[in-house]
């Protein structure tokens, strides 16, 4: 069992960054009561990391192979977490709903890519800044939308 985990600590410890982080911007989603919270984020940057590990994995085992481009599997993680945030987007009277929700898990998922990579620093300097974002620039955003919204309601009266 040791020996397992000896060959394969380079893997656990991408996974296990990748998920991490992915708890911690989940957590911060969760306790502001958004609709994809830690589970959601964490298997986002889990999943990210382990298609960007399988797709180094299959460019060591097929190197021989003219023609064949490991990036592809990198590329379409892009896409699969299109279709995610996709679902997230509503539209509720006039307004769209869930594209933060739907943005933060596209960028939890390039996070997750840099842990896969092994680009620590990277994936731990874009959590900061994502929590950063969703948590200060929400403090600015709030008192502007009230000034929007007031504004919108004289422009009806």
């Amino acid at each position: 069992m040791t020996q397992f985990f000896a060959q394969n600590s380079e893997i656990i410890i991408r996974l296990l960054i990748a998920g991490g982080l992915g708890l911690l911007i989940g957590g911060e989603r969760l306790f502001v009561h958004k609709e994809a919270g830690m589970k959601t984020h964490a298997l986002v940057s889990m999943g990210s990391a382990l298609f960007v590990i399988i797709s180094e994995m299959i460019a060591i085992k097929y190197s021989s192979i003219g023609g064949f481009d490991p990036t592809r599997i990198a590329s379409q993680i892009i896409v699969g977490i299109g279709f995610l945030g996709a679902g997230s987007i509503m539209l509720q009277g006039s307004r769209l709903k869930g594209l933060t929700t739907a943005s933060g898990l596209w960028v939890t998922a390039g996070i997750g890519m840099a842990a896969g990579f092994g680009f620590f620093s990277l994936a731990v300097i874009t959590m900061v800044l994502v929590l950063f974002v969703f948590v200060v620039v929400n403090k600015f955003e709030k008192p502007i939308r009230k000034i929007s919204e007031n504004s919108e309601e004289q422009d009806f009266n």
